[in-house]
């Protein structure tokens, strides 16, 4: 494993929820850096991007239609240059969040650095919706269409070019809540996707196996996995904003993480929507550690 440099990204811009900004330091506060530095790791944590001030009597207004676009921008772009220079310097980008809207920036810096990246989506919801079609106008729902390379113009044309992702090369896993139109571009898309009956049918392993050979039968040179805390069932994960019940349990993701470990074929990771604000005694960004910490390559024995 290359050196692994933690980026925190407190923005709470893409959802209406305060708290979420306080992710990236709850996850801390769990000890993330101990725990991977007590696996052998050399971990470097690069502090929080500067993002910009919530004020409260605007947060949550719609700019370009989008709530909070202009301060989202801003931090894509911020972003996008820290991903890239820590990846131009050999080290690991283990992104932590934040909404689900920080991906645009963390994956449009990635993406720079190859041609062909593939991602994991883990998440209970496909974060496909482009402006016409959201429900809500909130940009954590829409980053992996951005990513694609459709919704608002100066976050699919970050860092002069487009598309950052090919459909062939995502896999959905974890889906449980997909609007209308996210359906409908899955399925014309061809998008490889587990719904959560998928995962009960076939079990977590043949599922995570799966979406390793079919990245690796595209041809994939580099792999990001991005970890949204609400795949996993809120009754074991509560402190998330967007909750959905019957989501992979805290057993099964762990088993999951320790696949995507084994196979090697990770090279970023994203871990979004922790919110202390709303959880119990700060048990999700507990559980998130010990998460990166199977991922990371922790073993009992």
């Amino acid at each position: 494993m290359k050196n692994i440099d933690i980026i925190g990204v407190p923005s709470t811009f893409g959802q209406r929820k305060l708290g979420v900004n306080l992710g990236p330091d709850a996850i801390r506060y769990a000890g993330l850096q101990d725990r991977l530095e007590n696996i052998g790791l050399n971990v470097s944590d690069r502090g929080n991007i500067d993002v910009p001030t919530i004020d409260l009597k605007k947060f949550n207004s719609e700019q370009e239609g989008l709530r909070n676009y202009d301060e989202i921008v801003q931090v894509s772009n911020t972003l996008s240059d820290k991903v890239d220079q820590t990846i131009s310097n050999n080290s690991f980008p283990l992104v932590i969040g934040g909404d689900h809207s920080i991906a645009v920036g963390s994956i449009s810096g990635i993406s720079k650095h190859y041609s062909n990246l593939g991602v994991i989506w883990y998440d209970a919801h496909g974060d496909l919706n482009i402006p016409d079609e959201s429900p809500s106008g909130n940009i954590h729902g829409m980053p992996l269409r951005i990513l694609l390379g459709e919704g608002p113009s100066e976050l699919v044309n970050l860092n002069d070019f487009q598309p950052k992702l090919k459909p062939e090369n995502v896999v959905l896993i974890g889906m449980r809540d997909l609007d209308k139109g996210e359906r409908h571009y899955i399925k014309e898309q061809n998008i490889k996707t587990y719904t959560m009956a998928d995962i009960d049918k076939l079990g977590i392993e043949s599922v995570i196996n799966e979406s390793v050979q079919y990245l690796k039968n595209r041809n994939v040179d580099g792999l990001h996995l991005s970890l949204d805390v609400d795949a996993l069932d809120p009754t074991e994960t509560p402190g998330t904003g967007t909750r959905v019940l019957g989501g992979l349990s805290y057993r099964e993701s762990h088993f999951a993480l320790e696949l995507l470990h084994e196979s090697k074929m990770i090279t970023s990771m994203d871990l979004v929507e922790v919110n202390p604000l709303i959880d119990l005694h700060n048990n999700t960004a507990e559980q998130a550690v010990s998460l990166l910490g199977t991922f990371f390559g922790e073993t009992l024995l």
